[in-house]
């Protein structure tokens, strides 16, 4: 008796499984890029109107609450500079990490929601004339999939130039 309750209750279990299974086919989500579920994340460019630190450790800091963990950690940021007295002319948007204008230029994230970039210039460099921007590219994008038509590697991104990027991911420059 107890063997045959047992083998009705897995029979009606079953039976349950079988008739409200799961489809092949199910609501899609919005487009994204090229096909993708996600968003590529950008700022605004930045200057500012004082460095912090001192003489060779200069740095400013910029509020970016697209820059989260999951981003930081899983996807892509790239950092661009444009540099007043850049040698290569008032169109060039140099990626980041970079040496330009007689100083190492980089950028830091320290803690999610900011990003801080810096400089090792002797002198402070100049303020509002210089600016930078970031690009945030999530993990949920297989950006870093290389070999997949569409996709970019890391190392393909980063060797991309600034008006590349903004154009395979159609970002306003």
């Amino acid at each position: 008796m107890k063997t045959r309750f047992i083998t009705i209750c897995l029979l009606a279990i079953f039976s349950a499984f079988l008739f409200t299974g799961c489809s092949k086919e199910g609501p899609q989500g919005p487009a994204g890029l090229n096909g993708q579920n996600a968003t590529v994340y950008y700022s605004e460019w930045f200057s500012t109107s004082a460095w912090l630190g001192s003489s060779g450790d200069w740095y400013f800091e910029a509020n970016a609450p697209d820059l989260t963990q999951s981003i930081v950690e899983g996807g892509v940021v790239l950092a661009y500079a444009w540099l007043d007295g850049d040698l290569y002319g008032s169109s060039t948007m140099r990626p980041l990490p970079c040496f330009a204008v007689g100083a190492n230029w980089g950028f830091l994230i320290y803690q999610y929601g900011s990003i801080e970039f810096t400089c090792d210039m002797i002198a402070a460099p100049a303020t509002s004339t210089n600016k930078f921007r970031f690009i945030a590219i999530p993990g949920t994008i297989p950006a870093t999939k290389s070999g997949t038509p569409g996709k970019k590697s890391l190392q393909e991104l980063r060797s991309m130039s600034y008006k590349e990027v903004c154009k395979f991911y159609n970002i306003p420059e």
